[in-house]
This record gives structure tokens, C-alpha cells and sequence, in this order.
């Protein structure tokens, strides 16, 4: 097979959607071997295009990137045109692999994408209203016109099935991996003393504002490191006895960071997976979780689940977490290496050869 791959999410710091993506690309290369070819493609900004050599760099691949002014605006127009098809700039292919930011009309082959979460349809307060829009639109084209659509676990594809009117059998659950930078051996961050990490894009669905007003309860124990950057809404305030504002940290940074940390908190209000979890487990860190549903698949049995919104029940969670440490790690440990990104590349790898047998 020919896979033509859009990476324009990659255009930008990579979070959660970014890791997965690129994750992926590494996963469906261990799978496909030298027997299918896989071309990244994206319309980008020429700051974007450097980002995106940045996370593909290692990877023997040939990117077509188009560098163009007003990038995003292009990607929309290109979408809601619905011409000229992506064969015209890529050649012909068997599949066509989309993500959150355009859907690329095409000629033939298969149509496949990715749905992380329905938060701007479930939430739309959480959003801002340009995603608001471009998730709208990305779903009903998704739901429309495509012979594939992942989830990242059964969760979310549940919620696309209700939500979309999405028949089952063209979901396909690919549930993350873990990359080998997180694992227990190795450096560890120091901070000048013990603390709790949390790790998170500052807006409103992180719940950020309850993680500190949770650490007012532990100051006396515990300092409380943040890592992540600025997204949108009220901004919390990073400030306080004890609180340690990191912003965006690299993965390498991010893993020292988990291993030197006394327990790590994750109070999100609502997740497709909550990759950060199965991060801090594989890196030997006893875990604190909302109890939201949406989490349950990243937790497994292997982590301390509290009331998202209760300060004093985040509190009581770390506290458990340090007095129940070594079996937390071991069960996290354990939890973690069910996730790898070569499962995650067979499962697409499959999928687009039976959608694909399914149009011959």
C-alpha cells in the first residue's frame, strides 16, 4: 500500500494529538516494513515546516510539505472546496490518513482519520470557537465520507457511535504507546525538594485551579510542579508558596521530571485517554486520576482515583498514592507495557488493508 499521512498537526509544540501522531508514524513503519510506503504530507507555515522536520527527524521518510502563507486558512479552503483532490500534489495512493485540522478531498482509495475526543461537541465551553468550528466540520465529514475512523480507546469510540451516528464495524480502537524515553531508570529532576507533577495544557477542562487549591493542603509536604504551556481561558495563577511553573518541557526534560517526582496528578474533568498517565506509570511514579470514566482505560487498576473537583480529595489521593507507593509503581508498571506504538501501527496497518480489500 501507498499511505499518504497528513502530519500538519506536527506544525505545531506537540502535545497529546502530536505525540500520538508521530507515535504512530513510528509504529506503522516497525509494522509496514519495507513492504508499504507512507508519505507524511501538510500544507504548513515555514515555522511549521521546521517543527515538522523536527518531530519526524530519525524517521527515513520523504515529506511533501507545502509552505505556504496563512497556512491554516489554505487548509480550510482546501477542505470546504473539496478540490483539488491530494492526488494532484501526491500521486495516486491506496490510502488517505487525515487528522484534526483539514480533511483533503481525494480521488479514490481509502478515507481514514482519527477522532481524539468530542469534547467541542460534548463541551463546547472548554473550546474556543475557531475549534469549535473545525472539529464541527471534521466530524461531519468524517462521519460522511469515511471507510475508517479510529478511536483512542473504547470510550471515545463509543461516544462516536452515539454522537455521530457512526456505524461500529468503521471504528477501529488504537489505543496510544509509550515511548521508551519514559521508564523508570534514568536521570531525575530535582527541584529542591520532594513534589507532586502534574503535567497539562493550562485550559479550563485540566482543572488545573483544583490541583492548586490542593496543594494549599499539602504545601507543608510537598512543592507542586507544573509542566505545559499556555492554552486558553482564564490563565491560573502559577504562583504561591511551593508552586514551581515549568511551562512547556521537552520529553526528555518530561521524563526526568516524572521520575523524580513523589507521585503525579492528573485531575482532567474529561479525556480521550489521558496519555500522560500511562507516561508517568511507565516511569515508575505512583498516580493520582480523576475518576471520570473517560480515564478509565489509561488507569487500569494501577491508580488513585479521585473526585476531580474536590481540593480536599485530590489532597487525600497524593497522600494515599505516597503511603501506597511500591504497589501503585508495580501495578503501573505493569498497566503501562500493554502499550506500544508497533500494536498501535498494526492495528492501522490492518485497518487500511481491509477497508482497502472491501473496495477491490
Amino acid at each position: 500500500m501507498r499511505i499518504a499521512f497528513d502530519v500538519s498537526p506536527l506544525s505545531h509544540r506537540r502535545t497529546g494529538i502530536g505525540n500520538y501522531i508521530r507515535g504512530v508514524l513510528r509504529g506503522l513503519m516497525a509494522a509496514a516494513g519495507e513492504e508499504h510506503e507512507i508519505v507524511p504530507f501538510a500544507p504548513t507555515s515555514l515555522r511549521g515546516k521546521r517543527l515538522i522536520e523536527e518531530s519526524l527527524a530519525g524517521l527515513p521518510l520523504d515529506p511533501r510539505l507545502a509552505v505556504l502563507p496563512f497556512a491554516h486558512g489554505w487548509r480550510t479552503a482546501w477542505s470546504r472546496a473539496c478540490r483539488p483532490p491530494a492526488e494532484r500534489f501526491l500521486g495516486s495512493f491506496d490510502v488517505l490518513q487525515y487528522w484534526d485540522w483539514m480533511y483533503p478531498p481525494q480521488r479514490g482509495g481509502v478515507r481514514a482519520t482519527m477522532i481524539h475526543d468530542l469534547v467541542p461537541l460534548r463541551f463546547p465551553e472548554w473550546v474556543t470557537g475557531r475549534t469549535r468550528r473545525m472539529h464541527g466540520a471534521k466530524y461531519r465529514n468524517a462521519a460522511r465520507t469515511c471507510d475508517v475512523i479510529f478511536a483512542n480507546c473504547e470510550f471515545t469510540a463509543d461516544d462516536v457511535v452515539e454522537r455521530l451516528g457512526v456505524p461500529r464495524e468503521r471504528l477501529r480502537v488504537a489505543y496510544p504507546g509509550v515511548d521508551p524515553a519514559f521508564a523508570p531508570d534514568g536521570p531525575q529532576s530535582e527541584l529542591g525538594r520532594p513534589y507532586v507533577l502534574t503535567v497539562a495544557t493550562l485550559e479550563p477542562r485540566k482543572n488545573l485551579k483544583t490541583v492548586l487549591a490542593a496543594h494549599e493542603l499539602l504545601r507543608d509536604e510537598l512543592a507542586l510542579a507544573l509542566a505545559g504551556g499556555a492554552g486558553w481561558g482564564d490563565q491560573p495563577e502559577l504562583t504561591g508558596e511551593g508552586v514551581i511553573p515549568l511551562g512547556y518541557v521537552s520529553d526528555d526534560e518530561l521524563a526526568g521530571l516524572y521520575r523524580g517526582a513523589a507521585a503525579f496528578v492528573f485531575p482532567s474533568r474529561f479525556e480521550g485517554f489521558g496519555i500522560p498517565v500511562i507516561e508517568a506509570m511507565a516511569s515508575g511514579v505512583p498516580t493520582v486520576v480523576s475518576s471520570h470514566p473517560s480515564l478509565d482505560e489509561a488507569c487500569g487498576d494501577a491508580a488513585v482515583r479521585v473526585d476531580p473537583e474536590s481540593p480536599a480529595a485530590v489532597a487525600e489521593g497524593v497522600r494515599e498514592a505516597l503511603a501506597d507507593r511500591e504497589e501503585l509503581v508495580r501495578r503501573g508498571l505493569e498497566h503501562a507495557r500493554r502499550f506500544r506504538w508497533e500494536a498501535t501501527g498494526r492495528v492501522f496497518l490492518e485497518s487500511y488493508a481491509t477497508a482497502l480489500r472491501s473496495l477491490l
